[in-house]
């Protein structure tokens, strides 16, 4: 008779603790509290989780830019095809005669309205990213952004990168083969 009274309060205990150890943590509290719920409060899935911090410091600084811009960028779908060069040259968000780029006037309004796209931040060691293999492709980007030096690589190796790819996708000529 007495298990018939302990496994429900069991019961009701477990649950109670998982959905605190859940909860977002209330303001001012500190440790690593804080840093789990600010990655999963935030999104919806995890490849948007995983590009939201990285872009936000430097997003709210430079929201637009002035759309200028001179890039050579190289993209390698798989390992056994020969690697795509591309040259993309924009002025005031409008792509140059001279761009050799498979949608220079997608690439040209990205850089325009999101020009610290190609300067992600660097990965934070406590940033969790998905296992998840988007396949083989790599792209680099040198060249300069409304003046800025840029010098970006992109893969497509965890959730995370995924999620900078997709970001960058119209720039980098190529979707990662998807």
């Amino acid at each position: 008779m007495r298990m018939r009274f302990v496994r429900p309060i069991l019961a009701v205990l477990a649950v109670t603790g998982l959905a605190a150890c859940s909860g977002t943590p209330t303001p001012g509290s500190t440790g690593s509290a804080t840093q789990a719920p600010s990655s999963s409060a935030s999104s919806t899935s995890s490849p948007s989780s995983s590009a939201t911090p990285s872009p936000s410091p430097t997003s709210t600084s430079a929201a637009t830019g002035q759309g200028n811009a001179e890039l050579s960028i190289t993209l390698l779908e798989t390992a056994e095809a020969s690697p795509q060069n591309f040259t993309l040259v924009c002025t005031g968000g409008t792509p140059a005669a001279e761009s050799k780029h498979p949608s220079a006037a997608e690439a040209c309004n990205t850089l325009k309205s999101s020009p610290s796209i190609l300067s992600p931040a660097p990965p934070r060691t406590d940033q969790a990213c998905t296992m998840q293999y988007g396949g083989p492709a790599t792209a680099k980007v040198t060249g300069s952004v409304d003046g800025k030096e840029v010098s970006a690589s992109f893969n497509r190796t965890d959730g995370c990168q995924i999620a900078l790819w997709d970001a960058a996708k119209s720039v980098l000529g190529s979707d990662g083969g998807l």
